[in-house]
């Protein structure tokens, strides 16, 4: 005490009761005993051949001895430090201790500094177990590293003596899971039994849209019915990662590595992923099921990339989506797409068809053996989207009380919300819900960017999209028709319903697509637009700069040669903006302007600066944030450049 009160600063002196015993490190998980292992300091036993020194050495040979964490043991080191304690016990480094001398090297029996592990987790005193868990529960841990100091842990501590030294919050685990003797304990199990208790929810539920076309709408769609129901939304989108409505990563976030990210966070209590076809080639989906997988359809584009060459063959990438449907979910398919429909065959859980087509006959069948599906109706009020499940027939909405189809209008937006309500009724919600959740949905800048965005701008209509391949530019070119073409309306929705003058267009396509496919897309625009303007993507893919425009050209004229092309003139405008500002320039009151672009919320913008302020013809409530350009491909492009 005098000594200690010497070296004392302040005076002042800790007085602990000194405890013999061995070092016992008790586990505790939940509250429960789960491991105890008895901690021996870094030591060697002489042979009397060999010096302190040289048996570290060989001490230090054992494989499974490494540098600090990298094994399971941890090698020695000698320092001042145990060259004191070395002295202490009589010898030095260069001695040679007897046959069987046990010389410590360490005071405490850290696995850090080189120490070993014996397991006693079934030797140790009932009694003792008690103590440890208790003093884990006062502390109030769920995973506790009890340190015992005891002369035996077989029998009660009561009544040989020892104390509870130290509560470590966060306790290793290789003492136990790999003792240097006995039996190894495998403790990771009670702990993530501790986190996902038996009969607890463990997974959330996960809606995958894939397809050629339409996938980033129909997403969008179901996630807007039901954040309308109050979930918490986890979506990912080539637009980028929203979480509960907000925007969090501003990528083409159509990957798995997007779709692990909405899935780390514990406030999404659902998940609704875009899915693309790079992403499952590359990694994979990023997850194990998806309880509804949604295909829309197949079409030509990304032929001849990753080795996928025909229809068949991408078809047989997108089936991933329905094969991870399991028993207790739903594959929803587009029925008029043959590819998709034979997807049918390759899920364990069941499935919902949709068609657009009048008269189906594998529909039909499919409906009359009381099985789902939805349809469209024809009546005097116009189409009636119908869940059909035998002789059961429920109305969900009028196509053209739709503001997303236009008037029914927009085919392909007709086709995005019928997948969209049997995704969502196979996820769950009520009729009424999936009502109210198209009947509220726009294909606003705000809601759905770069997707069918419609702007009256001085006489002027202006549709921003994002058709980047021949089919989704059919599609495209069709509403336009049935938006601008001449003739008076019909009081049917879908026909033509107001007089254009010229329809200019801006397209483009992906520069790691094949030729003919660019040419394809030139064929297609020739035939919907008078003037075609061409640009490029920001990135070529491998290609010249103006080498992708060229091929899209070389369609065009094609078409205007053989006669089939509404087209008089075309140019090639590489860059977006420039592009959309010229085919602004070209327009006239009552012309119609179609810009085919990648960076809508930046075309919007010019939009609002040469008007003051731009209204979509549909516009919705604003989501949260500012809108910037949806641009970027951090989780798109891999090393090779290829897009997904």
């Amino acid at each position: 005490f005098e000594r200690a009160l010497k070296e004392s600063r302040d005076g002042r002196v800790v007085v602990e009761t000194f405890v013999k015993g061995n070092d016992y490190r008790v586990l505790v998980i939940g509250g429960r005993m789960a491991a105890i292992a008895e901690r021996q300091p870094a030591h060697v036993i002489g042979d009397g051949e060999h010096t302190v020194r040289e048996l570290v050495e060989i001490t230090n040979l054992d494989p499974r001895r490494g540098i600090g964490h990298e094994k399971v043991l941890t090698r020695i080191t000698i320092d001042a430090n145990s060259g004191q304690l070395v002295r202490a016990q009589g010898f030095g480094f260069d001695d040679v201790p007897p046959e069987g001398e046990r010389i410590l090297l360490v005071s405490t029996g850290n696995m850090s500094t080189g120490g070993i592990s014996i397991d006693r987790t079934w030797e140790a005193h009932e009694d003792n177990v008690e103590i440890a868990e208790e003093a884990a529960r006062v502390v109030g841990l769920d995973v506790a590293g009890i340190d015992f100091l005891a002369p035996d842990i077989t029998l009660p501590v009561r009544e040989t003596g020892g104390a509870i030294v130290e509560v470590n919050a966060a306790p290793g685990f290789r003492m136990h899971t790999h003792p240097t003797e006995g039996e190894p304990q495998y403790v990771a199990k009670p702990v993530i039994d501790s986190l996902f208790p038996q009969g607890t929810p463990s997974r959330i539920p996960i809606v995958a849209v894939t397809g050629s076309n339409g996938k980033t709408t129909t997403t969008r769609m179901i996630a807007h019915i039901f954040r309308g129901l109050g979930r918490k939304i986890g979506m990912t989108s080539t637009d980028g990662v929203y979480i509960d409505e907000r925007l969090v990563k501003r990528v083409d976030a159509s990957g798995p590595r997007s779709a692990q990210m909405v899935l780390q966070n514990p406030r999404v209590d659902m998940a609704i992923f875009e899915v693309a076809r790079g992403g499952i080639l590359r990694e994979g989906l990023g997850y194990g099921r998806n309880d509804v997988g949604v295909v829309l359809n197949v079409t030509g584009d990304h032929l001849g990339l990753r080795e996928v060459d025909t229809l068949e063959q991408l078809a047989a990438v997108k089936r991933v989506v329905v094969e991870a449907v399991p028993k207790s979910g739903w594959a929803v398919l587009n029925a008029d797409d043959p590819l998709v429909l034979e997807m049918r065959r390759h899920t364990g859980g069941q499935v919902i068809l949709f068609s657009m087509k009048e008269k189906h006959e594998f529909v039909d069948r499919w409906i009359r053996r009381g099985r789902k599906a939805i349809v469209l109706e024809h009546g005097p009020l116009g189409e009636l989207m119908v869940l059909k499940e035998g002789r059961r027939s429920s109305p969900i909405a009028y196509v053209h009380m739709l503001p997303a189809t236009f008037d029914g209008r927009a085919r392909m937006m007709v086709q995005n919300a019928m997948a969209a309500a049997a995704a969502a009724h196979a996820a769950g919600a009520h009729l009424h819900d999936i009502r109210q959740g198209l009947r509220s949905f726009t294909t606003s800048i705000y809601q759905a960017p770069g997707r069918l965005n419609v702007f009256e701008m001085e006489g002027v209509k202006v549709i921003l999209d994002y058709a980047h391949n021949a089919a989704g530019l059919e599609t495209l070119g069709e509403f336009v028709d049935r938006l601008a073409s001449d003739g008076a309306r019909s009081e049917r929705p879908g026909d033509a319903s107001r007089d254009a003058n010229l329809i200019v267009g801006v397209v483009a396509t992906a520069g790691d697509r094949r030729d003919e496919d660019m040419r394809k897309l030139g064929r297609v625009a020739a035939r919907y637009f008078n003037i075609v303007i061409v640009r490029e993507d920001r990135n070529p893919r491998g290609r010249k700069p103006g080498e992708t425009a060229e091929l899209v050209v070389e369609g065009v004229r094609e078409a205007i040669n053989e006669g089939h092309a509404r087209a008089g003139t075309v140019e090639i405008v590489l860059d977006e903006m420039e592009a959309s500002r010229k085919a602004l320039d070209r327009a006239r009151p009552g012309d119609v302007v179609v810009l085919c672009v990648d960076y809508a919320t930046e075309v919007y913008k010019e939009l609002e600066k040469r008007r003051g302020s731009a209204t979509p013809s549909a516009m919705g409530a604003a989501e949260s944030g500012v809108i910037e350009a949806v641009g970027g491909d951090a989780d798109l492009i891999d090393l090779s450049g290829i897009r997904r």
